[in-house]
């Protein structure tokens, strides 16, 4: 990072800042689930960015199921009014729980090979009352007209059995359209996210 300099020797006696260094992460919206069906952002995404961040926050599932609840996303090229982006993925993980069993894994059920379904983040979210999850995702260059979409997400979650699973996911979109909405939501018909915070953010590169 480049060093700010002002027009004064000391600080208690600066009138004229220099030009700040500036972020380079910028908020574009920020979304709170109240009991709903999935959360989608379908502005923002757009060339403006070559890379995008999104941020969920403490996601509680309606659910109390006790196989657990689902999260996840797909997307769209066409500002949301289908979600059915072509994907191939991979999603391992690795599990900690209270009673001190552990493991580590190739998750089958929550890949896809040239899938337009929904990707997997999360299988066994509980549905307690102090469970949840919170993670981070990256989509890279939504808007190419050239190359494929890849995505990145790491989930922490609070599992139903009682443990921490850190999921990892990672694959593309198989498109050359541009990509201009995502939606977030949990996996079984009838189930909502009670209660999280969604985040976008768009990265500028160097």
């Amino acid at each position: 990072m480049a060093l700010v300099k002002h027009n004064n020797n000391s600080i208690s006696s600066i009138t004229t800042p220099g030009s700040l260094a500036q972020g380079k992460m910028t908020l574009i919206s920020s979304q709170t689930a109240s009991s709903s069906t999935s959360i989608e952002f379908t502005s923002g995404i757009d060339s403006t960015y070559p890379i995008y961040r999104f941020e969920f926050i403490n996601i509680h599932p309606s659910s109390t199921n006790v196989n657990g609840e689902s999260f996840k996303f797909n997307l769209s090229t066409d500002g949301g009014s289908n979600y059915n982006v072509t994907k191939t993925s991979t999603y391992f993980y690795a599990v900690h729980t209270e009673a001190d069993v552990t493991a580590f894994s190739y998750y089958v059920g929550g890949d896809l090979a040239q899938g337009t379904g929904d990707q997997l983040l999360s299988a066994e979210l509980g549905g307690g009352n102090d469970e949840s999850l919170s993670g981070e995702m990256y989509l890279f260059n939504p808007s190419s007209s050239t190359f494929v979409k890849h995505f990145m997400a790491t989930v922490s979650e609070s599992r139903a059995s009682a443990g921490e699973s850190n999921n990892y996911i990672a694959g593309y979109g198989n498109t050359t359209s541009p990509i201009n909405a995502v939606k977030f939501s949990m996996i079984r018909a009838g189930e909502n996210i009670q209660s999280g915070t969604f985040k976008l953010y768009g990265i500028k590169g160097d």
